[in-house]
């Protein structure tokens, strides 16, 4: 897998394009001086880890007729206060279906996920504790 960063401005703006062609702009904060014109990169491996198991909770349950009719994650990351580098230290999921959903379905797509199927997961893991919940509306 291939990645190319290109600087955008003359402060912390860059737009990351991968194989597949798309493009995503990378900034830092205010703070640093940056402009706040796209995402950051600690936020992007949380993206990440949402996508890669959302991915794989839908394949799973659509391999198994189940309905979704929305699909959201919130993901929430604690960094190691203090530190440098500050990597995560947790990170928690809420999964947020609605659909004709049977739970015990989803339940075990999201542990599938989170155990066998999602490479982001098995990256972010070993020093990170994650946990996760789930929220199902009919």
């Amino acid at each position: 897998m291939t990645v190319d960063l290109n600087r955008v401005d003359d402060a912390f703006h860059f737009a990351a394009t991968g194989v597949s062609g798309v493009t995503l702009d990378i900034d830092g904060s205010l703070a640093i001086g940056g402009h706040n014109a796209g995402a950051r990169p600690m936020e992007m491996l949380l993206m990440g880890l949402a996508s890669c198991s959302a991915i794989d909770v839908i394949v799973i349950l659509n391999k198994q007729k189940q309905v979704i009719r929305d699909f959201r994650l919130k993901v929430d990351g604690q960094r190691e206060a203090g530190a440098n580098p500050a990597p995560f230290k947790s990170i928690h999921i809420t999964y947020l279906l609605t659909g004709d959903l049977d739970e015990a379905k989803v339940r075990r797509a999201i542990d599938l996920s989170m155990n066998k199927y999602c490479s982001a997961t098995a990256q972010l893991r070993p020093t990170a504790e994650i946990t996760w919940d789930l929220e199902i509306k009919s």
